[in-house]
């Protein structure tokens, strides 16, 4: 009877020390992670919501500055963020989920259902758009292949800015009657065209919109209340972070896009509704089946690596490395990052308010900062 009491205390004592070394070891993430908000985010200005996931929970959540400069609201982990291309999964699992239903093919031709587009002279798959190596064009292509410049309200060329501002209908116009930027199946070339024409294949193939489809078929099974497609620029949008940017000389002024199509960027989420996201991964609930879905959702669309590091292949609106799942997205007034780390069920998920700060600050530098604080078992932490 004494021995038992005695082997009960030494377990109880053993754990209390176990859970106190690791509040130690979490209060010291929380400074690594307030080090690296102090040296670049102004505490009277916009900033960033920060999350690390770990075993399907936060272990370190915290929003740095301010979601209005105007009427100093805070950031919190319910603001709301405008994504950027981290959307583009969101839009590729949209996608899937069509063929999944039998109601499209990965391996079809895109213009079998958009047929208004231009005429490529070749196939152009829908896994070949999903996966960035159907030779489409994007932002920096404007110039070269439309047969006159885009012109503004007023005459002058148009400003891809917040100055100017294009209908859906007209956007589209714009993207259906551009020819390839390069030859298909051949490369990796990012094309944030093919990501919005993907939702408009969404669309047409499901008779909802891409923000209706994704609401019915995503969002609302997966619980995610406050995650949308933004596709209404004068929508009011509760708890929304504004856009900013700091300008050369010093000055910060709100900045906000004045297109508001969707598939390439376009969701607006929060960090709670990530965390959802972030489990999904781990317990899938969508499609047939569902797990299989999954697995085809982290499978690069093909053998194409990147131009630069040539080791980061393309998986529906995800790069990955067969160690890392990432992307980042930039756009006016906002700066995310999501990266994950299926292996050891850790992720790492920061929102940024303002064009002029650096998300990648703090997600690129998670894994390294967990496994100095041997909160992290992994290997090989760096991202890049």
């Amino acid at each position: 009877m004494c021995k038992s009491i005695q082997i009960l205390a030494c377990v109880t004592l053993l754990s209390s020390l176990t859970a106190h070394a690791k509040d130690s070891q979490l209060s010291l993430l929380e400074k690594a992670m307030d080090k690296i908000a102090v040296e670049s985010i102004p505490t009277d200005g916009p900033g960033c919501s920060v999350g690390i996931i770990q075993d399907q929970k936060f272990i370190f959540k915290k929003s740095y500055g301010l979601a209005s400069v105007e009427h100093q609201v805070p950031l919190s982990s319910k603001s709301v963020f405008r994504m950027a291309s981290v959307s583009k999964q969101f839009t590729a699992y949209a996608v899937l989920l069509l063929a999944d239903d039998g109601v499209i093919n990965l391996d079809d031709d895109i213009r079998a259902y958009i047929p208004e587009l231009h005429d490529y002279g070749v196939k152009v798959s829908i896994n070949s758009m999903l996966g960035h190596f159907s030779g489409m064009a994007d932002y920096q292509h404007l110039e070269t292949l439309l047969p006159k410049p885009l012109k503004s309200a007023a005459g002058g060329l148009f400003r891809l800015g917040d100055e100017d501002y294009l209908t859906q209908q007209e956007y589209f116009d714009v993207i259906k009657s551009l020819p390839l930027a390069d030859k298909p199946y051949q490369r990796q070339g990012y094309s944030n065209f093919a990501y919005y024409l993907l939702s408009v294949l969404v669309e047409k193939a499901s008779g909802m919109t891409l923000r209706e489809f994704a609401d019915q078929r995503i969002f609302k099974p997966l619980g995610m209340k406050a995650t949308f497609f933004a596709d209404d620029m004068r929508e009011i949008v509760p708890n929304r972070a504004q856009g900013y940017r700091t300008f050369e000389n010093g000055g910060l002024k709100r900045y906000e896009t004045n297109i508001f199509v969707v598939g390439d960027g376009g969701l607006y989420t929060t960090l709670e509704d990530m965390l959802i996201w972030d489990n999904h991964f781990y317990t899938p609930i969508l499609g047939k089946e569902p797990k299989k879905l999954m697995t085809l959702f982290n499978k690069p669309n093909g053998q194409f690596p990147d131009d630069e590091e040539q080791k980061w292949y393309y998986a529906n609106g995800q790069y990955t490395d067969g160690r890392f799942f990432f992307h980042n997205g930039g756009w006016m007034g906002t700066d995310t990052s999501y990266v994950r780390r299926p292996d050891t069920n850790t992720s790492a998920v920061a929102m940024c308010n303002s064009s002029s700060l650096n998300v990648n600050a703090f997600t690129y530098s998670t894994f390294e900062i967990l496994t100095d604080l041997k909160l992290w078992d992994g290997v090989d932490p760096s991202v890049f």
